[in-house]
């Protein structure tokens, strides 16, 4: 760009001197169409600048792992000019990392139309994938001069985080919501507010679940099955705080979140109802969310996502409990990428729980042999990083 300006400044010095040494109209006419170029160049491309529109279309905001997901840059140019060449550089990022790429895209602008360029992206990890525009720069036809214009133009498309089978078992518990209304679908109870099913008596039943007027109409004995409660204090206690700074961050906190997803849908695989709790920095306070079904728990899985800023800060956990010091569950499972031993001393002693769990994750499984035992009630499970089925054998949840 730098050498067309100066061949420009060349040609009109050259033609300033042939009008000056021939004086011809077609030499006067020749200066002035070479002073004017340059002008009109600089004003009809500042025209369209400021008529340019530039977006990102996205057709799915959501999509999985691995799988290429299209993207494309559209810039509108709404003036008369057209635009010989114009160069948009995008770049692009995890929520869950510092690690930035980007790429040039290339493209002229027709007047009066809408230029798309599509791109792919993909990635390995779950999170949000964040897309802007660092600029768009615009050359007129002779690339004499340069605009840039678009600056900070985003989009952002959420990588689902994918569950795995664990091993374990759900335990029944007499700690009921006394208000709730969710009950088992598939396994009989001892909660006489609701009806499961009825069936013929069988030897060893109790008298008092005879359904009398029903036995006298059928000349046979019909009992009652009462319905078994599945709303039941049960709750997971993600904490969302990175820990690891190096090349292990992304793939730790990918793995923090498909453990809870794997623990959240075994639990509801199980008929159990529960809730999750993790520092919503777009909130900027510790939030809990009930999960009563697969689509509970597919919207927080994203607002779980969404929550993590671009300051990537998230509140100690400690707060949380220190504000909360009087918890009581049928079972709690903490969920973290941090072995804080204090943390982990507080939960056991006091949080009121009839199981406790400390899912931790490691990028390392040499780091197990760290591991402090000597919890009363708190039962420490490992987690290698990508490794979550292998890991989650036999929780007691």
């Amino acid at each position: 760009m730098i050498l067309t300006k100066l061949l420009f400044i060349v040609l009109i010095i050259v033609c300033a001197l042939f009008y000056i040494l021939y004086i011809w109209d077609f030499a006067l006419v020749l200066l002035i169409v070479m002073i004017a170029l340059p002008i009109i160049m600089f004003v009809s491309t500042l025209i369209a600048k400021r008529s340019i529109k530039v977006e990102f279309a996205v057709k799915d905001k959501n999509t999985v792992k691995f799988k290429d997901f299209p993207v494309q840059l559209v810039v509108t140019n709404n003036s008369i000019f057209p635009i010989g060449k114009a160069e948009a550089k995008v770049e692009y990022y995890n929520s869950f990392s510092k690690d930035i790429s980007s790429f040039d895209l290339f493209l002229p602008i027709q007047p009066r139309n809408s230029q798309r360029v599509t791109f792919q992206l993909n990635s390995k990890f779950c999170g949000t994938i964040k897309i802007r525009t660092l600029y768009l720069n615009i050359y007129d036809p002779l690339r004499i001069f340069k605009f840039r214009t678009a600056s900070n133009i985003h989009t952002e498309v959420t990588i689902m985080p994918e569950g795995h089978d664990i091993g374990g078992i759900v335990h029944y518990s007499d700690r009921v919501n006394e208000e709730s209304d969710l009950f088992s679908e598939h396994r009989p109870g001892d909660d006489p507010s609701e009806v499961f099913d009825l069936r013929e008596y069988n030897a060893g039943d109790k008298l008092n679940r005879i359904h009398w007027k029903l036995s006298s109409k059928k000349d046979d004995f019909i009992v009652k099955d009462y319905s078994l409660p599945i709303d039941v204090p049960c709750m997971l206690f993600i904490d969302l705080k990175c820990y690891s700074e190096n090349d292990s961050a992304l793939p730790v906190t990918d793995t923090l979140i498909e453990t809870f997803l794997s623990i959240s849908q075994f639990l509801l695989d199980n008929e159990r109802c529960h809730s999750v709790v993790f520092f919503n920095a777009s909130q900027n306070q510790f939030a809990e969310y009930s999960i009563t079904s697969s689509a509970d728990l597919a919207s927080v899985v994203k607002t779980l996502i969404a929550s993590v800023d671009d300051m990537r800060y998230c509140q100690k956990p400690d707060v949380y409990f220190t504000e909360n010091d009087s918890l009581s569950f049928a079972s709690f499972t903490y969920i973290s990428s941090d072995f804080n031993e204090k943390l982990l001393d507080s939960i056991d002693e006091e949080v009121e729980a009839d199981f406790k769990n400390a899912v931790i994750i490691i990028d390392d499984i040499d780091k197990t042999a760290s591991f402090g035992g000597g919890y009363s009630s708190l039962n420490v499970i490992p987690v290698v990083v990508g490794r979550i089925s292998a890991s989650i054998k036999d929780i007691d949840i």
